[in-house]
């Protein structure tokens, strides 16, 4: 991969800025599948924007809510934003944490 560091010219991207980014589309996946087990077991998704986009397909509005979340993480590596996604990381390794409590807490209920 690369980086935009001086100007227009690409240079490597350091260890540490790929390892942010991959665990950015990690967390993204593993939000997706918790949220979308949560929706299985009757639980509702909490977000006003996530929920509007999923009013006719859930499946189809969680899809596109996480194609959004990566396009604003690609866009977050080309100007140069590295440390806003790790950030945002921290951000969705607490939603994810949410997510698997809330599934496990109604679990037995359900």
């Amino acid at each position: 991969m690369f980086d935009r560091y001086a100007g227009n010219a690409l240079l490597p991207m350091s260890t540490v800025v790929q390892a942010t980014y991959q665990l950015f589309l990690y967390l993204q996946v593993l939000d997706l599948l918790t949220t979308m087990v949560g929706l299985r077991l009757g639980l509702q998704e909490m977000s006003p924007f996530v929920r509007q986009l999923m009013r006719l397909d859930p499946t189809l509005g969680l899809l596109a809510a996480k194609l959004l979340a990566i396009g604003l993480g690609g866009y977050c590596l080309w100007a140069n934003r590295h440390r806003l996604i790790s950030w945002i990381n921290y951000w969705y390794a607490g939603l994810v944490a949410w997510n698997l409590c809330i599934i496990l807490a109604g679990w037995p209920r359900m």
